[in-house]
């Protein structure tokens, strides 16, 4: 898929193209969104309603641009809008802290399954499984996810600490995640 010529014609409004698109990009939108939401109604919601968001602003879009991370950019920021709105998740400003530097040797059974570490990824406080999530799969750095969060980067840095403390927690005692 030329991306410069697909960006021209969906600023043209060509169906053709936009569906060329819709088709491309779902399944990495989709991924995203329910990493996020943990729920496949609301991820198939936040999806379709990313899609027109981003062809009602494509003319906005270069067409150099890099199309998969603008469109990861809406539905990652709708998801946590929706979080927002649904939930109150409480982050604590933990700026005071100092975080732990030193690597922690942690003795993790080297054959365990995605599946489970997903599960146990979803067994999280939501407040540490969305940092976690934005952080180790979606590839944020801790400023990015920070101003998506409209959190201080040295908070997130100890939410994230935290969140990965529970999880390895969890990962370490097998019979908690299935």
């Amino acid at each position: 898929m030329n991306t410069k010529n697909i960006i021209q014609k969906c600023k043209a409004n060509d169906y053709k193209a936009q569906l060329k698109v819709y088709h491309a990009y779902k399944n990495m939108m989709f991924a995203s969104a329910i990493r996020i939401l943990k729920h496949r109604e609301k991820a198939e919601d936040v999806v379709q309603e990313s899609f027109i968001k981003a062809f009602e602003k494509i003319h906005v879009l270069t067409e150099d641009a890099n199309l998969g991370a603008w469109l990861k950019r809406i539905v990652v920021n709708s998801s946590l809008d929706l979080l927002r709105n649904n939930t109150k998740i409480t982050y604590t400003d933990d700026s005071y802290l100092l975080e732990n530097t030193a690597e922690e040797k942690d003795e993790i059974d080297p054959i365990i399954s995605i599946d489970f570490v997903k599960d146990c990824i979803n067994k999280l406080k939501e407040k540490y499984r969305v940092i976690l999530v934005l952080y180790m799969i979606e590839d944020y750095n801790h400023r990015e996810i920070g101003e998506l969060l409209q959190l201080k980067e040295s908070t997130v840095r100890n939410q994230y600490k935290r969140g990965k403390d529970q999880l390895l927690k969890l990962i370490k005692n097998k019979n908690t995640c299935n």
